[in-house]
């Protein structure tokens, strides 16, 4: 373990907030980061990035807890399928050849930034608003949230099996290349059920927090067994970013709280794109 990694500290505070703030992993953030600015081989990159947003997520969801704005029903029904998921996609990024990795990871952060930068025509948003009303009743199956200052937040969560069906998908994709799930669970809780944006990502946390434990393990115990020079590594790392992360996670539902939900995810969005082509750039070249 060494002390090389020093300025990694102020960049996970940033890291920590943005993601607490948005409900999108922090390894989106850090594993192309640690792959493009650092040099980090991929599998060593993605596990160490789930790692650091563990303790990010912690922190975050320590803040969301108190303000009393997480829905743990509609958390748990999601982590039935997440959690094995993840352990599977796990499993996988093991068998990958670093290059490949790097190719899934550059076209996975494409496709979720394109995905969630795709913008919707008035009409359609208005039939979409429509058919959740037709699909989930009027009141039928309602939650209310009574939040710490008194407030009453009620909505309906619509179509759960396919809430589910999309989770596991994106938790796949989570234990194999960090990134994935927040953005699927976002799409699905936001854009086809409304669920108010504070509730949604306090959630989404949530979700993620226990989804990105269950894959930062087994990567942990595939650091462990290597030992050597790629411990070394990840330790360093870890010894500058899970402080920072756990500063960022206190200062991102703060962040939430005065920026519009949909302006900070689209400049986010785009960063990703960038992030991405920059992936995809190296792998090619």
């Amino acid at each position: 373990m060494t002390l090389q990694f020093w300025y990694m500290l102020p960049v996970a505070v940033v890291i920590g907030a943005l993601a607490t703030a948005s409900g999108i992993g922090g390894a989106t953030f850090f594993a192309p980061l640690f792959v493009l600015v650092l040099g980090v081989e991929p599998e060593v990159a993605i596990g160490t990035a789930l790692i650091a947003e563990v303790f990010g997520f912690t922190s975050g969801f320590y803040s969301y807890a108190r303000r009393r704005v997480v829905d743990y029903r509609l958390g748990a029904a999601l982590l039935v399928v997440t959690v094995p998921m993840a352990l599977l996609g796990t499993w996988i990024s093991e068998l990958i050849e670093p290059d490949v990795l790097k190719a899934i990871l550059g076209v996975g952060l494409f496709a979720v930034a394109a995905n969630a930068l795709r913008k919707l025509e008035p009409e359609a948003v208005e039939g979409r608003d429509e058919a959740i009303h037709r699909e989930c009743g009027d009141g039928k199956g309602e939650t209310c949230l009574i939040t710490a200052k008194g407030e009453e937040i009620c909505y309906t969560v619509c179509n759960r099996t396919e809430g589910r069906l999309l989770a596991s998908v994106g938790a796949l994709f989570k234990g194999m290349i960090g990134t994935g799930l927040g953005e699927i669970d976002g799409h699905f809780l936001l854009e086809r059920c409304r669920v108010p944006s504070m509730v949604s990502v306090a959630t989404g946390v949530f979700v993620l927090l226990f989804t990105t434990l269950s894959a930062s393990l087994g990567h942990l115990l595939g650091f462990v067994e290597t030992g050597g020079a790629v411990l070394s590594a990840v330790l360093s790392l870890l010894l500058f970013t899970i402080p920072g992360v756990l500063i960022g996670g206190q200062l991102g539902p703060w962040v939430a709280a005065r920026f519009p939900q949909r302006s900070f995810d689209r400049a986010l969005h785009i960063l990703f794109l960038l992030a991405a082509s920059l992936v995809l750039v190296e792998v090619v070249i």
